[in-house]
């Protein structure tokens, strides 16, 4: 990886045009595909398989008039007055008559009709119109909305003065999230970040043209998929927020990095390469953790979450893939002038000092472990009260009309009435369904939590019955989904004694059982993502300790980022100083896209920072002749944290802004979900990364990187490091500049391991060898060391020791070049050994290796010669053998005349070379 991107980096900076042309052809395609197909979100959630989304089919199918979205304007009348009083009664039924003509409107409730009850308060005071449109809110036009406030403000100007007049309902319950000036202030704060780390106008201006292209291609995208997929509101509002801090962070990373190399007297467009390869290698595995815990969100299995998950995904991996390219280019175009400000003098005679933070961690380690963790398990005890509902108007601005109707019904006839729930269930095998509808309406209103029931009747064929029951609590009060949860504990009773298999749904019933499924989704999501850090760290870190360290920090930081939201949202601590319009729950997907996103930034923090721990206590082991104490580790946790203080430092900062940016305005489902990842940033960056990290890793000492030895043979390697683009430039002119050799090796060993480390065997051992184009090499000794050696040259096999080049490739760095350039016959396994011979000596390869040529009969031996033969005379073979005359005499009669030989060994390692082995491995 860290090659290809060292490949592209230089790619890039070299053609700064072609890419910035290319990305923009994309974003204008795009722009044009929103144009053209862009269906507007839809903020309309269901839940597939629930008993509240099968209820509303069915209602959907027999009483339509109850299941599209619904709408009501609240009339409360002048003090002293009555709505029963004219001129009430008239100006309503006006504007009743005038809603009844509206397009969409398939039933209106009267106050006045003798059927209806409940919709007048019981002193008289407040009246209810209510009215039931076709379809989910996303049907209903704009034109009708437009109108629908119109006939408000009509009756409100024709009623007697102080009388208050407000529309609501579901079809007004949400508002649509809208960027505001206070946002801009994040990027502002962003930018001075910036220009301090850089120390240029310039320069820190590039990450923000980078994360502003990306946002605005995400976008774009994601407004193109509403032609085919049912996108929320709240979606593309996360995706900005999520987009545009992961893309300032990712440009910085690799920007800082050219940009230290360019002060060191590194040529700018070689440090270009060079911080794509390296930094941009981290920025890809950072990049990826976040892409995996964003479509995890699918665990949840809810429709609306995935595809919110999905579509953030899309926006961070857009932010990675212009990280990696664009950033380069606009260095391209920056070129020499990367290097900002001049260095004060004093700083460039000083040097790097060790941080004054990470010195005072280390040196009280158990004091700083316990005042983190105290701190931090402070901050998460209001956590336990955190309660989780679907938006409602309740949430909305105070000065919205669909907020003033919430809290004037409520104010006149109970909580409850805002979000009544209805039971459905079908009554075709009843003989007299209007006493039937009756008695379930009397047994129902016995239940506690019950404050009446409004409605209960069949409908038109008398085949399906409903109860419309209004709660005596808010629709997200938890005692409301106590009552729903109570109510279908009654479902065997009822359907006992009256015959009718009730369901219990409605849009309040719904938002409960979506708010069900995300808190049960949330322990799995928890597992899935722990677990997904303890396995990529470990592979990362080739640790133990460390990966566990981090999972912990990581739920420190969770369980404090949802205190500081329970804190300020269910506590209402500074609830008015971030303009909080009403405390109690928050949206229901707010912990599980809390959980997902903060994990990703998490590990970014944790990558760069413990990263350069390893590193140096990598170089400081090997300069102190592989012996690693504590001392050792503990000055590489002091100098790692050095080197990576300041640039962790500045994307926290960025992070921090941007996300803290969207809280004060944002929107109700934003808000708890943009504070919860500031919160969680800081917390995580400052507290755990860079205080309780260092603390830590002084405890642990060299245990740190302590790893069991089966575990080195079972996991992957991750270069995240950019260590493959480093050893090729150090080797870089090895074994001479522009080297014309076919295969080149010095010192090569291959190792195997044991179970333990006097078992461990080295295949090969201190090979050295040099063939040009056309040579031909047999190599003889034990089978598994001949095989062992001949697949190492093909990049089948990773050399654990020495250096290794084949047709100007090193290895294992260029491993994936020399598998598609190296042909391989291994003829002892192959059915038809001249088959394999021949697939192997007439493709494009200029290298060829040949296991086991002496094992052919005399029947093949021929052919086989023959084979070899036709081959271009510039073909290098390297061929293995147990009896080199045998194989001598093959290649003789293929006039290979010019043969070399190498014989090889096995033998076990001493325990004491063990560990240097392994290290090198």
């Amino acid at each position: 990886m860290s090659t290809l991107l060292y490949a592209l980096g230089g790619w890039s900076y070299r053609n700064p045009w072609r890419v910035l042309a290319s990305w923009l052809v994309l974003l204008v395609l795009a722009g044009g595909g929103v144009v053209l197909f862009q269906q507007g979100t839809d903020n309309t959630f269901s839940i597939p398989g629930t008993e509240a989304q099968e209820g509303l089919q069915e209602l959907q199918r027999t009483f339509p008039e109850v299941s599209g979205t619904s709408a009501q304007i609240i009339v409360v009348a002048a003090a002293g007055d009555s709505v029963e009083d004219s001129p009430y009664p008239e100006d309503i039924a006006a504007a009743i008559t005038e809603i009844e003509d509206m397009e969409g409107v398939i039933a209106v409730s009267d106050p006045y009709d003798d059927l209806v009850s409940g919709l007048i308060s019981d002193d008289g005071s407040a009246a209810l119109i209510r009215f039931q449109f076709e379809g989910q809110a996303t049907d209903v036009s704009t034109e009708t909305t437009d109108a629908l406030y119109e006939i408000t403000d009509a009756l409100a100007a024709a009623l007697p003065a102080g009388s208050e007049v407000a529309i609501g309902g579901d079809l007004f319950s949400t508002s649509l999230p809208a960027l505001s000036i206070v946002e801009l202030f994040g990027v502002l704060l962003a930018l001075v970040v910036l220009i301090v780390t850089f120390r240029s106008f310039v320069v820190a201006g590039l990450p923000l043209i980078t994360a502003l292209l990306g946002v605005g291609l995400s976008m774009a995208l994601i407004f193109v998929a509403t032609a085919f997929a049912t996108i929320s509101s709240t979606t593309p509002m996360l995706a900005l927020m999520l987009g545009l801090a992961v893309g300032i962070d990712y440009a910085l990373f690799i920007i800082s990095r050219q940009q230290d190399q360019v002060r060191s007297g590194v040529d700018p467009g070689e440090a270009a390469a060079r911080a794509t390869g390296t930094a941009g290698s981290a920025v890809v595995f950072a990049g990826i953790t976040v892409l995996i815990a964003l479509i995890g969100l699918s665990f949840a299995g809810i429709p609306f979450l995935t595809t919110m998950g999905i579509a953030a995904a899309v926006a961070v991996a857009i932010a990675v893939a212009i990280s990696v390219t664009l950033t380069p280019a606009f260095l391209g175009f920056v070129k020499g002038r990367v290097a900002g400000w001049p260095v004060r003098k004093e700083e460039k005679t000083s040097g790097p000092t060790t941080n004054r933070w990470a010195l005072l961690v280390t040196r009280h380690p158990i004091v700083t472990t316990v005042s983190v963790v105290a701190v931090l398990g402070a901050l998460a005890i209001p956590a336990g009260s955190l309660t989780l509902a679907l938006p409602n108007a309740g949430m909305l601005p105070e000065d919205s009309q669909a907020r003033q109707n919430y809290d004037l019904v409520a104010e006149n006839f109970g909580p409850g009435a805002n979000g009544p729930l209805i039971m459905t269930g079908t009554i075709v095998t009843s003989t007299d369904p209007l006493t039937l509808m009756e008695d379930l309406a009397d047994d129902i209103a016995q239940i506690p939590g019950v404050a009446e029931v409004a409605l209960s009747t069949p409908n038109m064929t008398a085949d399906t019955g409903i109860v419309q029951i209004v709660p005596e609590t808010a629709p997200e009060d938890p005692a409301t989904a106590e009552l729903v949860r109570e109510l279908r504990a009654q479902h065997d009773r009822l359907l006992e004694e009256y015959g009718v298999d009730l369901k219990v749904t409605g849009f309040t019933a719904i938002a409960i059982d979506i708010s069900d499924q995300l808190g049960a989704a949330l322990v799995p999501f928890g597992i899935f993502v722990v677990g997904l850090s303890l396995i990529l760290l470990t592979i990362v870190f080739r640790s133990i300790w460390v990966p566990l360290k981090a999972a912990a920090g990581y739920l420190l930081s969770v369980l404090a980022a949802f205190g500081v939201v329970a804190l300020v949202f269910e506590w209402g601590v500074f609830a008015n100083l971030l303009h909080v319009t009403k405390t109690g729950p928050v949206i229901s997907f707010m912990p599980i896209i809390l959980m997902g996103v903060l994990f990703g930034l998490a590990m970014d923090y944790e990558v760069f920072l413990v990263s350069r721990m390893r590193e140096d206590y990598v170089h400081l082991k090997r300069a102190r002749g592989g012996h690693g104490d504590r001392d050792t580790a503990l000055s590489a946790v002091r100098s790692g944290y050095t080197a990576s203080a300041r640039v962790v430092t500045a994307a926290a900062v960025i992070m921090f802004a941007v996300f803290a940016a969207f809280v004060p305005e944002g929107d109700t489902s934003i808000k708890p979900i943009a504070l919860g990842l500031a919160a969680g940033i800081a917390v995580d960056a400052f507290l755990v990364r860079m205080t309780l990290v260092p603390a830590v890793m002084a405890l642990l000492g060299e245990k740190a990187w302590w790893m069991p030895r089966w575990m080195h043979r079972v996991l992957p390697h991750f270069d995240i490091e950019g260590e493959a683009v480093e050893r090729e430039l150090s080797l870089a002119d090895w074994p001479e500049p522009h080297t014309t050799a076919a295969v080149v090796a010095a010192d090569l060993a291959v190792h195997a391991y044991g179970a333990r480390p006097d078992q461990d065997i080295d295949l090969v051992h201190d090979v050295s060898l040099r063939l040009e184009d056309g040579d031909t090499l047999l190599v003889t000794g034990p089978t598994r060391a001949t095989r062992a050696l001949l697949l190492t040259i093909a990049g089948r096999l990773t050399p654990t020791g020495g250096r290794l080049r084949v047709a100007g490739h090193l290895l294992p760095e260029r491993a994936a070049w020399v598998r598609t350039h190296v042909g391989v016959a291994l003829l002892d396994a192959a059915e038809d050994p001249l088959a394999e011979l021949a697939h192997a000596l007439h493709g494009q390869c200029r290298i060829v290796v040949i296991d086991g040529l002496d094992r052919l009969d005399d029947a093949r031996r021929d052919q086989a010669a023959a084979l070899v033969r036709d081959a271009a005379s510039s073909v290098t073979i390297i061929a293995s053998t147990q009896h080199e005359s045998a194989a001598r005499a093959l290649l003789a009669e293929a006039h290979r005349t010019d043969i070399s030989t190498l014989t090889v060994s096995t033998h076990a390692t001493p325990v004491a070379a063990s560990a240097a082995q392994e290290e090198n491995a």
